[in-house]
Protein backbone atom coordinates (compact mmCIF):
# COMPACT_ATOMS: atom_id res chain seq x y z
CA UNK A 1 0.00 0.00 0.00
CA UNK A 2 2.82 2.69 0.98
CA UNK A 3 4.48 1.80 -2.71
CA UNK A 4 1.52 2.18 -4.15
CA UNK A 5 0.68 5.81 -2.47
CA UNK A 6 4.15 6.59 -2.83
CA UNK A 7 4.27 5.78 -6.96
CA UNK A 8 0.97 7.75 -7.39
CA UNK A 9 2.16 11.16 -5.70
CA UNK A 10 5.68 10.70 -7.73
CA UNK A 11 3.36 10.89 -11.17
CA UNK A 12 1.07 13.48 -9.97
CA UNK A 13 4.21 15.32 -9.17
CA UNK A 14 5.89 14.36 -12.36
CA UNK A 15 2.32 15.58 -14.26
CA UNK A 16 2.14 18.60 -12.87
CA UNK A 17 5.63 19.12 -13.28
CA UNK A 18 5.06 18.61 -16.97
CA UNK A 19 2.14 20.98 -17.73
CA UNK A 20 3.55 24.47 -18.52
CA UNK A 21 1.10 26.09 -20.90
CA UNK A 22 -2.81 24.98 -21.48
CA UNK A 23 -5.26 26.34 -24.33
CA UNK A 24 -8.96 25.82 -24.14
CA UNK A 25 -10.04 25.12 -28.28
CA UNK A 26 -13.41 24.27 -27.34
CA UNK A 27 -15.87 22.91 -25.15
CA UNK A 28 -18.76 19.77 -25.22
CA UNK A 29 -21.79 20.09 -22.54
CA UNK A 30 -19.17 19.55 -19.19
CA UNK A 31 -15.89 18.43 -20.91
CA UNK A 32 -13.58 21.15 -22.34
CA UNK A 33 -11.06 20.35 -24.89
CA UNK A 34 -7.85 21.15 -23.94
CA UNK A 35 -4.33 21.58 -25.33
CA UNK A 36 -1.49 21.16 -23.14
CA UNK A 37 2.32 21.92 -24.10
CA UNK A 38 1.31 22.36 -27.60
CA UNK A 39 0.36 18.61 -27.98
CA UNK A 40 -3.29 17.09 -29.54
CA UNK A 41 -6.16 18.33 -27.88
CA UNK A 42 -7.89 16.17 -25.06
CA UNK A 43 -11.08 16.42 -23.89
CA UNK A 44 -11.85 16.37 -20.43
CA UNK A 45 -14.53 16.08 -18.09
CA UNK A 46 -15.28 18.11 -14.88
CA UNK A 47 -13.47 16.95 -11.99
CA UNK A 48 -10.84 15.36 -13.95
CA UNK A 49 -7.05 15.91 -14.61
CA UNK A 50 -5.08 15.39 -17.29
CA UNK A 51 -1.44 15.99 -17.79
CA UNK A 52 -1.36 17.93 -14.31
CA UNK A 53 -4.53 20.21 -15.33
CA UNK A 54 -7.83 19.32 -12.93
CA UNK A 55 -11.11 20.75 -15.04
CA UNK A 56 -12.98 22.97 -12.57
CA UNK A 57 -15.94 24.18 -14.31
CA UNK A 58 -16.56 24.33 -18.01
CA UNK A 59 -19.17 27.07 -19.61
CA UNK A 60 -19.67 27.48 -23.88
CA UNK A 61 -16.73 29.52 -24.56
CA UNK A 62 -14.50 29.39 -20.95
CA UNK A 63 -13.53 27.00 -18.73
CA UNK A 64 -12.05 26.95 -14.84
CA UNK A 65 -9.04 24.95 -14.14
CA UNK A 66 -6.26 23.66 -11.37
CA UNK A 67 -2.65 23.59 -12.99
CA UNK A 68 1.02 24.07 -11.15
CA UNK A 69 -0.95 24.58 -7.47
CA UNK A 70 -2.89 27.81 -9.07
CA UNK A 71 -6.52 28.21 -10.68
CA UNK A 72 -6.58 29.95 -13.90
CA UNK A 73 -9.12 30.55 -16.23
CA UNK A 74 -9.06 29.94 -19.85
CA UNK A 75 -10.77 31.88 -22.62
CA UNK A 76 -11.25 30.06 -26.28
CA UNK A 77 -8.18 29.70 -28.06
CA UNK A 78 -6.01 32.03 -25.48
CA UNK A 79 -2.81 29.83 -24.37
CA UNK A 80 -1.88 30.37 -20.41
CA UNK A 81 1.48 29.56 -19.28
CA UNK A 82 2.58 28.88 -15.71
CA UNK A 83 6.52 28.37 -14.82
CA UNK A 84 7.64 24.53 -14.63
CA UNK A 85 8.19 23.55 -11.64
CA UNK A 86 11.46 22.85 -9.77
CA UNK A 87 13.41 20.38 -12.03
CA UNK A 88 11.46 21.00 -14.86
CA UNK A 89 14.30 20.23 -17.74
CA UNK A 90 14.85 22.30 -20.86
CA UNK A 91 16.61 19.89 -23.01
CA UNK A 92 13.89 18.92 -25.56
CA UNK A 93 14.17 19.20 -29.33
CA UNK A 94 10.85 18.87 -30.51
CA UNK A 95 8.08 21.23 -30.46
CA UNK A 96 4.33 19.73 -31.92
CA UNK A 97 1.95 21.98 -32.11
CA UNK A 98 -1.69 22.28 -32.79
CA UNK A 99 -3.83 24.63 -35.26
CA UNK A 100 -6.64 26.31 -33.70
CA UNK A 101 -10.04 27.09 -35.32
CA UNK A 102 -8.61 30.02 -37.34
CA UNK A 103 -5.39 28.08 -38.72
CA UNK A 104 -3.33 29.89 -36.05
CA UNK A 105 -0.80 27.96 -34.03
CA UNK A 106 0.07 28.89 -30.65
CA UNK A 107 1.39 28.06 -27.28
CA UNK A 108 2.50 29.02 -24.01
CA UNK A 109 6.41 29.50 -23.54
CA UNK A 110 8.75 31.62 -21.76
CA UNK A 111 11.11 34.74 -22.69
CA UNK A 112 13.92 35.04 -20.17
CA UNK A 113 11.66 32.74 -17.81
CA UNK A 114 8.54 34.56 -17.47
CA UNK A 115 5.62 33.54 -19.08
CA UNK A 116 4.05 34.46 -22.69
CA UNK A 117 2.06 33.55 -24.83
CA UNK A 118 2.98 32.55 -28.43
CA UNK A 119 1.24 32.44 -31.70
CA UNK A 120 3.86 30.53 -34.56
CA UNK A 121 4.36 33.12 -37.49
CA UNK A 122 7.14 32.67 -40.22
CA UNK A 123 6.28 35.64 -41.89
CA UNK A 124 7.64 37.35 -39.03
CA UNK A 125 11.99 38.19 -39.18
CA UNK A 126 12.16 37.95 -35.49
CA UNK A 127 10.51 37.43 -32.40
CA UNK A 128 8.16 40.25 -31.92
CA UNK A 129 6.63 41.28 -29.16
CA UNK A 130 4.74 44.38 -27.66
CA UNK A 131 5.79 47.22 -25.31
CA UNK A 132 3.57 46.17 -22.24
CA UNK A 133 4.73 42.57 -22.81
CA UNK A 134 8.74 43.53 -22.64
CA UNK A 135 7.86 45.40 -19.62
CA UNK A 136 5.83 42.95 -17.79
CA UNK A 137 8.20 40.01 -18.28
CA UNK A 138 10.89 42.62 -16.82
CA UNK A 139 12.92 42.99 -20.38
CA UNK A 140 14.44 46.67 -20.59
CA UNK A 141 14.24 47.46 -24.36
CA UNK A 142 15.11 50.75 -24.29
CA UNK A 143 18.28 49.87 -24.03
CA UNK A 144 18.22 48.04 -27.39
CA UNK A 145 18.71 49.60 -30.87
CA UNK A 146 15.93 51.68 -31.54
CA UNK A 147 14.87 50.71 -35.58
CA UNK A 148 12.04 52.48 -37.74
CA UNK A 149 9.31 50.02 -38.41
CA UNK A 150 6.97 50.01 -40.99
CA UNK A 151 2.97 49.47 -39.57
CA UNK A 152 -0.35 49.62 -41.23
CA UNK A 153 -0.48 52.89 -39.22
CA UNK A 154 2.90 54.31 -40.76
CA UNK A 155 6.27 54.30 -39.52
CA UNK A 156 6.79 53.68 -35.69
CA UNK A 157 10.13 53.83 -33.53
CA UNK A 158 10.62 49.85 -31.86
CA UNK A 159 13.74 48.21 -30.54
CA UNK A 160 15.80 45.69 -31.66
CA UNK A 161 17.03 43.43 -28.25
CA UNK A 162 18.84 40.41 -28.00
CA UNK A 163 16.64 37.57 -25.81
CA UNK A 164 18.50 35.54 -23.25
CA UNK A 165 16.72 32.65 -23.91
CA UNK A 166 13.06 31.61 -25.53
CA UNK A 167 11.50 28.15 -24.49
CA UNK A 168 8.27 26.39 -25.68
CA UNK A 169 7.27 23.33 -23.67
CA UNK A 170 10.41 21.77 -22.81
CA UNK A 171 12.54 23.13 -26.21
CA UNK A 172 14.61 25.87 -25.33
CA UNK A 173 16.86 28.37 -27.40
CA UNK A 174 19.31 31.16 -26.34
CA UNK A 175 20.59 34.36 -27.35
CA UNK A 176 17.38 35.56 -30.05
CA UNK A 177 17.25 38.23 -31.73
CA UNK A 178 13.72 40.38 -31.12
CA UNK A 179 11.92 43.43 -31.66
CA UNK A 180 9.99 45.07 -29.36
CA UNK A 181 7.03 47.14 -30.76
CA UNK A 182 5.19 49.62 -28.74
CA UNK A 183 1.74 49.16 -30.37
CA UNK A 184 -0.40 46.54 -28.65
CA UNK A 185 -0.37 42.99 -29.79
CA UNK A 186 -2.28 39.94 -28.56
CA UNK A 187 0.71 37.34 -28.89
CA UNK A 188 4.17 37.12 -29.18
CA UNK A 189 4.77 36.55 -32.73
CA UNK A 190 7.23 33.73 -32.92
CA UNK A 191 9.40 34.43 -36.14
CA UNK A 192 12.60 33.03 -37.68
CA UNK A 193 14.94 33.93 -35.57
CA UNK A 194 13.86 31.37 -33.57
CA UNK A 195 12.12 29.16 -36.05
CA UNK A 196 15.49 29.08 -38.23
CA UNK A 197 17.15 26.67 -35.18
CA UNK A 198 14.64 23.98 -36.28
CA UNK A 199 13.45 22.10 -39.33
CA UNK A 200 9.59 22.24 -39.73
CA UNK A 201 7.34 19.96 -40.82
CA UNK A 202 3.11 20.38 -41.51
CA UNK A 203 1.24 17.34 -39.99
CA UNK A 204 -2.65 17.58 -40.69
CA UNK A 205 -3.45 20.16 -38.28
CA UNK A 206 -0.37 20.00 -36.34
CA UNK A 207 3.29 21.73 -36.86
CA UNK A 208 5.69 19.97 -35.95
CA UNK A 209 9.42 21.48 -35.11
CA UNK A 210 12.87 19.66 -34.76
CA UNK A 211 15.64 21.00 -32.92
CA UNK A 212 18.75 21.24 -35.76
CA UNK A 213 21.18 23.86 -33.33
Amino acid sequence: MRRTILAAALLSATLLAHAESVMLTGTIGGRAILIINGGAPKTVAVGETWQGVRVVSVQSDQAQVEMGGKRLGLRMDTPVSVGASGGGGAGGTRIVLTGDSRGHFMSGGMINGRPVSFMLDTGATSVSLSSADALRIGLDFQKGTAVQMNTANGVIQGYRVRLGSVRVGDVEVHDIDAVVSPQPMPYVLLGNSFINHFSMRRDTDQMVLEKRY
